[in-house]
């Protein structure tokens, strides 16, 4: 059989789509989430609350309970979520999507640096990253109000590196 270089070209194109067609198979759930995606909306890397720990069952009021801790922390002039805050997040996505009835405000705070206007908008910013994280990990987004109050809510009084780093937050309020 004689093969020219068309055919051949042909052949090898048809080869290739038909590598990159879907085989069927199972789709993911969505259980295991991971978004990897970093920049100023927060990137978030999450397990879904579906495959971790139930936290439903824990007491919001209990100061031994790891839903007791209600503050996320956030570097200067940034939006992104630390590790450790993203595993404190799965656990509150955790109890809200076992509590459907209750609801949380994420309250967007920043230091005093910054115009009013930018420091209004870093703090919602922030906010949507906690909220991003959650609705990955389950938590409907009827359940997440955000509002952001900028450097007006100031945790620490004081023009230091150790107050601007205790008003670089997030609350959980539920």
């Amino acid at each position: 059989m004689k093969y020219t270089l068309g055919s051949f070209i042909v052949l090898a194109l048809m080869l290739v789509i038909s590598g990159c067609s879907s085989k069927g198979g199972s789709m993911d759930s969505g259980a295991g989430i991971e978004d990897k995606g970093t920049g100023a909306d927060g990137g978030a890397v999450t397990s879904g609350a579906a495959g971790g720990s139930d936290y439903s069952s824990y007491s919001l009021t209990d100061p031994n309970s790891p839903l007791s801790r209600r503050v996320i922390y956030f570097e200067y002039d940034s939006a992104e979520i630390t590790d450790s805050d993203q595993e404190l997040l799965v656990m509150h996505a955790s109890y809200l999507v076992g509590n459907p009835d209750q609801s949380i405000t994420l309250e967007g705070h920043t230091d005093e640096r910054g115009s009013r206007e930018y420091n209004i908008a870093l703090g919602d910013r922030r906010a949507l990253s906690v909220q991003r994280i959650m609705e990955l990990n389950g938590v409907a987004a009827e359940q997440i109000t955000i509002v952001s109050y900028g450097e007006e809510k100031a945790a620490a009084e004081g023009h230091s590196d150790a107050a601007w780093r205790l008003n670089r937050r997030v609350e959980l309020v539920y």
